[in-house]
């Protein structure tokens, strides 16, 4: 490929930007070089063999060779016939440098014929050239500021209009088959479809089309993809927009721009209208610290009249997007706007896998890929996760330069999104044994407390900000969680800590258990609080914040008095000792077993769940017991 070199680039580029100039600019710039630099120019010139210097022409005076000369003081230049020269030769140039008076001493003191041609007077001509430019520049301004004019009023005309993309027949590329994992919301989107393609199959029993479909869901789990998979069935004119774009810094631009777009859906109908993000224009109205009647909400009155107002619109589909529902104001969400409300969940184990075959339809994979047990280790993945974590995947298979993904970049794919990127790992020290305590730990405290979830990994290689991790399993089934597994997870919890004091003492414990102790105390607090699994009761003793409905910020703020703070935190510390104490009856009672699997921790770095199971049954089936040595 031929490739211009850096230098020839910018002089290009310098070359379009000159092209761009105005005309008047290169005639002042003219027209100041030649003012400066016209009557220096001569003396810059080259010596031609019909030119003599000053000191040329002084000596063949003193020599007596020369006849006759003519002075120019206009031009600073004599014309010098020498002694010998015929009438057809030219005469001699001598650039005179203001020594006009010396030379004329010099000849009249030599008795030598000269003359004096009259002084030239351009100063007339150069006062019309002036005011000449003067004027070409004038008018160059005036053509300028007009042009600017009609440019601004064009877009002042145009800031109202609907910045929403139309297309008679989108062609996304996407079809339901390419959404997997939200079969509930692919059911009730296809049955808008056909309301468009078979309105008659409807009517016929007295059925009305929707007017309105709000997706709600967590980012990411395929709200926007759901819409263009609609777009890409549907086969009607579709519009969409955020709803960023309605509102800008001038009253009235959002209004008119909701009108302009249900004018251009009325003209197309039936039609598809899809607005994305739309809390960003329907919160919830009079929260404003700007007064309840700003722009915004001007915004969504007219959007709210638009959709069903006294006239109406008829065969005009909206389908909005968002994930707050909480924030959106209760007009919009009524029957006869939005008239059906689909949830687009995290998908489940079904829907992951359904997911990520999907996915990996464009990716060459290898046989011992297996995407059910991807799909097992994955749970809270939403459908950009899991298609984030196949592209990492690819990613790492084409820079370890192998020809196909295999279970081993997927796992290191799905550390990388959950933990972060893989540190260097640690030396074998006092520092990397007391790691390996605190992860085994937690490993067996979880795997002993029923109720717990199953551990999946543990592994001494470092990820993010985390030196050690312990992975486990969730159990998505039931939906709901026990007390005793919210106590078992607290225990899991306080196992690396535990670990720490059993084997090193309380002196020497780390900063390592700090995130579990927050996740401690929140679980605790929660039990004690909202979920009634205290001795205080069942009463629910704080009440969650929402920043985005005018209150203090998000969280839970106190719903009680003093006086019950004292309580709760008692009751908090009880749940919290309760859990140390079976933690820590756990671990000295497997105290044989947990050095042994932290001998191979260290050693292999990582285990995985089923071997850590394994070897801690083997282990536990042992009853010699051995010394821990700490190096």
């Amino acid at each position: 490929m031929d490739q211009k070199s850096p230098l020839t680039v910018v002089r290009a580029k310098s070359a379009k930007n000159r092209g761009h100039r105005p005309v008047w600019k290169g005639i002042v710039s003219t027209w100041m070089i030649l003012q400066t630099f016209g009557p220096v120019t001569a003396a810059w010139s080259q010596k031609t063999p019909n030119t003599l210097t000053y000191g040329e022409l002084l000596e063949k005076i003193e020599q007596g060779k020369v006849k006759k000369v003519e002075i120019n003081p206009s031009l600073q230049q004599a014309a010098v016939t020498l002694v010998g020269q015929t009438d057809k030769d030219p005469p001699k140039e001598v650039n005179l440098f203001d020594q006009n008076p010396e030379l004329i001493k010099k000849l009249d003191a030599e008795k030598i014929e000269y003359g004096i041609l009259p002084r030239t007077d351009n100063s007339a001509l150069i006062n019309v050239l002036t005011n000449l430019l003067v004027i070409i520049i004038v008018l160059g301004l005036l053509v300028f500021i007009i042009r600017r004019s009609a440019n601004a009023s064009g877009q002042a005309m145009n800031f109202g209009k609907s910045r929403a993309r139309f297309q008679m027949e989108a062609k996304t590329g996407i079809e339901f088959n390419d959404v997997a994992g939200v079969d509930e919301a692919k059911e009730d989107l296809q049955e808008v479809v056909t309301f468009l393609k078979q309105p008659e199959k409807f009517t016929a029993i007295g059925a009305k089309i929707p007017k309105g479909v709000l997706l709600i869901g967590p980012p990411g789990t395929g709200k926007t993809l759901l819409a263009k998979a609609i777009a890409g069935e549907a086969g009607v004119p579709f519009f969409s927009i955020s709803g960023s774009e309605f509102v800008e810094m001038f009253v009235g631009v959002g209004a008119s721009r909701v009108r302009d777009l249900f004018r251009k859906a009325q003209e197309n109908a039936p039609c598809l209208v899809f607005i994305d993000e739309i809390d960003a224009v329907g919160r919830q109205r009079g929260i404003g610290y700007g007064g309840g009647n700003d722009e915004r909400e001007q915004t969504l009155n007219q959007l709210l009249t638009e959709m069903d107002g006294f006239e109406g619109n008829t065969g005009i589909i909206v389908i909005a997007a968002t994930n707050r529902p909480d924030v959106l104001d209760s007009a919009l969400l009524r029957p006869g706007r939005f008239d059906r409300q689909v949830v687009v969940d995290y998908p489940d184990f079904k829907g992951r896998l359904g997911i990520l075959e999907v996915h990996s339809r464009d990716k060459k994979v290898a046989a011992d890929v297996a995407l059910e047990a991807i799909a097992r280790r994955t749970p809270g993945f939403t459908g950009a996760d899991l298609a984030n974590m196949l592209n990492e995947a690819a990613i790492f298979t084409a820079r370890r330069r192998k020809e196909a993904i295999t279970m081993a970049e997927v796992n290191d794919a799905i550390d990388r999104i959950v933990a972060g990127m893989e540190g260097r790992a640690l030396v074998d020290s006092k520092a990397k044994r007391l790691i390996a305590y605190h992860e085994v730990g937690h490993a067996i405290v979880g795997t002993l407390c029923p109720g717990h979830d199953q551990v999946e990994k543990v592994t001494l290689i470092p990820r993010g900000q985390a030196q050690g991790l312990t992975w486990f399993t969730p159990d998505e089934e039931p939906g709901l969680t026990s007390r005793s597994q919210l106590l078992a997870r607290i225990a899991g919890l306080l196992g690396g800590r535990v670990a720490e004091e059993c084997v090193f003492g309380e002196n020497e414990v780390t900063t390592g258990a700090g995130n579990d102790i927050e996740k401690i105390t929140y679980l605790a607090r929660q039990m004690v609080t909202r979920l009634g699994m205290s001795e205080l009761g069942l009463i629910a003793l704080e009440e969650e914040g929402n920043s985005y409905l005018g209150g203090a910020g998000a969280g839970y703020h106190p719903d009680h008095s003093f006086a019950m703070m004292a309580k709760i935190d008692a009751q908090v510390r009880e749940l919290v000792k309760q859990c140390h104490d079976l933690a820590t009856k756990l671990i000295l009672d497997n105290r044989v077993a947990i050095d042994r699997l932290v001998d191979i921790l260290i050693e292999q770095e990582t285990i995985d769940g089923d071997e850590f199971r394994r070897l801690l049954t083997e282990f536990q089936q042992q009853a010699d017991r051995s010394m821990v040595t700490t190096v």
